[in-house]
């Protein structure tokens, strides 16, 4: 007798495209945070190279996005209750991670060390990767959590050195970061493809 193969519940595949629309926003920004401090002495090459990523990663967004709508909602109670509990937790720990950076700016604002910020708020996204690996089972979030948190660690050691300028340091940890993002965006497209061929 043939085994069905399993089927995933829409809000996984959603889960995937929205993921990629995220990842094109995040990519942008540290890309842009990147090219600033580079004065344009690259010619914005690096804009345009993550500008591709994330053009690349809304496509595929909304591909997967409108390809979600061939999947069932649930394909059981167990699916609806563990979907229910991973949203829970992705909630709380969007949540603190949404709370800690503000926090997190205006007391470098306060202490006058506002030159941190960025850094600062590049650690707690790395940071975030950790538990989110947990919540949704992959391993690419200790990979990602780890290169980014050394991105955001390496932007922080080169401004409290004053070796380089405040706009180079940034550019390097707006590239590191912007890796991440797109290896994450990546990651995503391919997972998400995989599934929907199949269906």
């Amino acid at each position: 007798m043939a085994i069905e193969p399993q089927i995933l519940p829409r809000i996984a595949i959603r889960s995937i495209g929205g993921g990629l629309l995220l990842m094109a926003l995040f990519t942008m920004m540290w890309a842009g945070i990147a090219q600033g401090g580079l004065e344009h002495y690259d010619h914005h090459a690096v804009l345009i190279l993550f500008s591709i990523f994330s053009v690349i990663f809304v496509v595929y967004g909304i591909t997967i996005l409108i390809a979600a709508q061939r999947f069932p909602k649930f394909t059981g109670d167990s699916d609806a209750a563990e979907g229910k509990m991973m949203a829970t937790r992705f909630g709380i720990i969007f949540g603190i991670e949404g709370t800690a950076i503000p926090i997190i700016s205006v007391i470098l604002l306060v202490l006058g060390y506002q030159q941190f910020t960025l850094p600062a708020i590049a650690l707690i996204v790395g940071l975030h990767f950790y538990p989110m690996a947990k919540v949704f089972n992959r391993t690419i979030d200790y990979y990602l959590a780890t290169w980014t948190c050394l991105a955001a660690l390496t932007g922080i050691i080169l401004m409290a050195g004053h070796q380089y300028t405040q706009a180079l340091d940034l550019t390097i940890m707006g590239i590191g970061v912007a890796l991440a993002t797109s290896a994450y965006g990546f990651y995503m497209l391919v997972s998400g493809y995989n599934l929907i061929k199949k269906r």
